[in-house]
């Protein structure tokens, strides 16, 4: 997460998107399991609450032998998301630009189509819901406005949030926020991450919500002309902020996970300790670090882990 300066607009959009995110996803998870049932379509349950590192059986407390599978389970979890991370690294610093370029665009268009299916789907006709996945990732393509990224990139996330937070424990989803947490203190630190997100804004495809420092900055069109300044030094001279996918994707995810577990007051409780835990890698950003890069998920995660023990 990187602000121009400790200026309200981007502080209010950021939190304002992270509000709207979580609305979106509550309004998903709730309207899941009814679309299952109505649909005749199985998934398995959510995991009772044990954290496992690797599937197989466990015997509850009952006596009942419960198979965990890779998907419930933290290790496998850990272990896609640093082959995610190793294989994008590598992706970035290897292919050219132009083919990096048009890999990583039709990557995202597919992710894009995807969420804005299963953000649909579950409200609307299957051909209809196909037919605006597909014309949410086309339009992406030709026409990727800021506003229009931030709109399918919040879908896209909140539809992986729902979807996964479906499948595991909210004690598993609050470990992998943690261990993604120390992921994301040691990339800011030593500049991965801000080295990572330059590649990819140069590529069109950044990960990540956009705030621009004025009202005109929403109507940029990034293929045509890109968010360029993401490592100016001098964060006065900065003329966007960004807020990570992760910083959204993840406390959404355990939000999810503690909805399909608790039901909604449990999980509004969460929501709302995620939103303090952003407002408070703001205030770092703009009383301490003076502006500089801040990590958000550590201190999103430090108080999401109060508001679980609150709520459960």
């Amino acid at each position: 997460m990187s602000l121009k300066k400790p200026l309200k607009s981007p502080v209010f959009f950021g939190v304002l998107l992270f509000v709207a995110a979580h609305i979106v996803m509550l309004f998903l998870v709730s309207s899941m399991n009814p679309f299952l049932e109505e649909q005749n379509i199985y998934v398995p349950p959510q995991p009772p609450e044990v954290i496992t590192l690797w599937p197989g059986e466990v015997t509850l407390p009952s006596g009942e032998v419960y198979q965990v599978s890779p998907y419930s389970s933290l290790g496998p979890i850990i272990i896609y998301f640093v082959v995610v991370v190793a294989v994008l690294s590598l992706v970035l610093s290897v292919i050219p630009l132009g083919a990096l370029k048009f890999i990583l665009r039709l990557v995202f268009a597919l992710l894009f189509a995807w969420g804005g299916f299963i953000g649909t789907v579950f409200y609307l006709p299957y051909p209809l819901a196909i037919i605006i996945g597909l014309g949410l990732g086309a339009i992406w393509v030709f026409m990727p406005m800021v506003w229009l990224h931030n709109l399918v990139l919040i879908l896209a996330l909140t539809s992986l949030a729902a979807v996964f937070g479906r499948f595991i424990t909210p004690w598993t989803a609050m470990f992998v926020v943690l261990g993604l947490a120390l992921y994301d203190f040691i990339a800011v630190r030593y500049g991965f991450m801000l080295w990572m997100a330059d590649k990819l804004a140069r590529s069109d495809a950044l990960p990540a919500v956009i705030i621009p420092k004025d009202i005109h900055g929403w109507g940029l069109n990034l293929k045509r002309n890109g968010v360029t300044d993401l490592l100016e030094p001098k964060p006065g001279d900065r003329q966007y902020s960004i807020l990570g996918g992760g910083d959204i994707a993840f406390p959404c995810l355990l939000t999810a996970s503690v909805y399909f577990a608790q039901g909604l007051t449990p999980a509004l409780v969460i929501a709302a300790f995620g939103l303090l835990g952003l407002m408070g890698a703001y205030a770092i950003q703009a009383f301490v670090v003076k502006g500089r890069a801040v990590p958000a998920i550590p201190p999103i995660a430090a108080f999401c882990i109060v508001g679980l023990l609150v709520a459960l």
